[in-house]
Order: structure tokens, then sequence, then C-alpha cells
């Protein structure tokens, strides 16, 4: 098969239109159509059902499509390699990670890594969603749950439970409960159980919207609810990674805490060797371990 004809082949299954296609290879329509043609005459088969809404892959198509994403992926893990070197790191990285673990803690960590490697360009998809990293959505992943996916290099960052904290002004103003049913002189501020979150912190919710709380404010992510408490709007709940960067909140009930989550750090295989991923690891590993220096430091405290 020819190698051209293929790559415009993806290009299409890709994007489901020929003019799109066309668009990202910057070649016109025609042109595309008729490589099409000739690639369909070629393997005596047709790959695409034409229609309105644009164009849907038969399943000729769908296995030739599985084939070219496969050496799509290939390439670009070959050509990251062969880019890379011990001296220079550049290039994309796409990154995943949750919305409160990559706002609260990686984002305002990653000056040191651009320190080291100016030329990297990271993109950092956050959502609670997640991505698929064999059929590379994204090439490395922070999760707070262990990855399924059998052809991936995984390794455990730390544990983390989620807690409730406020801020100095606010325990000043309103006092520091000491049981559950003080609750109903405070505002608790916290994303809904039914909310995308990992099952602990939503089972610790859910426990005290279960008591008479005074007030709730509801945020969809931990970014929302910090910034709440750091305005002194009441007690929130939050995973405990966020004492490192903000020592002055105050832990609410000692005692009351979610389940230990996990969190990892996930790439495919075939990125082993890669230089972008390899700098991107070594930089989260080495910032876990001052993150842990520092709790346990101020454990002894």
């Amino acid at each position: 098969m020819d190698w051209d004809k293929l790559r415009i082949f993806h290009a299409v299954a890709d994007a489901g239109s020929l003019t799109h296609a066309g668009d990202t290879l910057h070649l016109s329509q025609s042109a595309v159509s008729r490589q099409i043609r000739a690639l369909e005459e070629a393997l005596g088969t047709t790959l695409f059902h034409r229609h309105a809404r644009g164009l849907i892959l038969t399943e000729q198509g769908e296995l030739l499509f599985e084939a070219t994403s496969s050496m799509s992926r290939k390439l670009d893990g070959a050509s990251a390699r062969i880019r890379d070197s011990e001296e220079n790191v550049f290039g994309e990285l796409k990154v995943t990670a949750t919305v409160g673990f990559g706002t609260l803690w990686l984002a305002p960590r990653l000056v040191k890594l651009y320190e080291k490697f100016p030329d990297l360009r990271i993109d950092l998809l956050l959502e609670e969603r997640v991505l698929d990293l064999p059929m590379r959505e994204a090439d490395v992943a922070i999760r707070m749950k262990e990855p399924s996916q059998s052809d991936l290099i995984r390794r455990r960052l730390l544990n983390i439970r989620m807690r409730l904290y406020a801020s100095p002004d606010y325990i000043a103003a309103r006092g520091n409960p000491a049981t559950l049913a003080e609750l109903s002189n405070h505002r608790l501020i916290c994303q809904k159980p039914d909310q995308p979150q990992v099952a602990a912190g939503a089972r610790l919710v859910q426990e005290l919207m279960a008591q008479n709380v005074g007030s709730t404010l509801t945020v969809n992510n931990y970014f929302g609810v910090l910034q709440a408490v750091l305005a002194n709007l009441g007690i929130g709940v939050l995973p405990d990674y966020l004492t490192a960067d903000h020592p002055s909140l105050v832990r609410v009930f000692p005692d009351v805490e979610s389940g230990e989550v996990p969190v990892f750090l996930a790439y495919p295989e075939e990125l082993r060797q890669t230089r972008r991923v390899a700098v991107f690891r070594d930089f989260v590993l080495e910032e876990i371990q001052a993150y842990r220096r520092h709790q346990s430091e101020a454990g002894q405290a």
C-alpha cells in the first residue's frame, strides 16, 4: 500500500470529513478525494460510507484505521526519541490530571521543570474523565486510581485523604467547632456527592451532608472550594496535600477524614524511552519526595 495514501486516509478517518482533512494536510478537497478513491480501488473495497453529515468508516475502513492509528503512535514515539537528547528536551508533552491536583499541586510547581527545560511544551489537560493513554489522548496521566490497562507503566506517588479545613480568620470570627453537631452554626463548602470526584471524598461529603449543616456552598472542583475557604466563607472539604502550600489552614475535626486515595503516575510502555516523559516523571518524583519531607518535618514540629 502507498504510504502517502495511508497518511491521507488516516487524516480523513480521524477528521470524519474530506474538507477538514484537507485543511490539516494542506490539500484541496478534490485532491484528498482522489487519493481516497485510488486507495479504495487498490484495496478493492469501500472504506467510507458517504452521507450529508460526513464520512463514516465501513467495517474494512475500521480495520485499516486501527492499523494506521497504531502506525501513527509508533511513528510519533520514534520521532520523539530521535529528536530528544540528553542535553536538549523539546516538543509537546500532553499531561492529564484531575482538576484539583492539576491546579492546586502540579501547576504551581511546573516553573521548576521549565527552568531546566525551557523548550518543553506542556499541554495540561485537567478533567475528571480518565483519558485513554494507549490511544494517545494524553502521554502521561496523574490519577487518583490505579490504571486498569495492562500496557501502561505506573508508579504510585503517594496516598492522600480529604479533610476539613478553615482559614484562621474564619476560626477567629466563628470559632472552631468541637463536634459534628456544631456544623449547624457553620457553612460547609464542598463538592456535591454526585459530582465527579474520588469515591472516598464523595462518601465523606455524603456523611457530612447528613449532619444538621447550617449552610452550604457547593463547588464542582477543589480549586473553587479552596478559594472559598481562603475567602473566609466557611469550612471546606479539601485534599490534605494542600497544607504544604497553605500551611496557615486550620484543620477542623482532626478525627474526621476520608479513606486513603492512591495517586498514580502512568504512561504507555512505548513512551518509556522518550526523554520528555522521563524528565517529567523524574520531576514529579522529586517534587513528591520534597512534599513528603515537608510533611514529615511538619508532623515533627
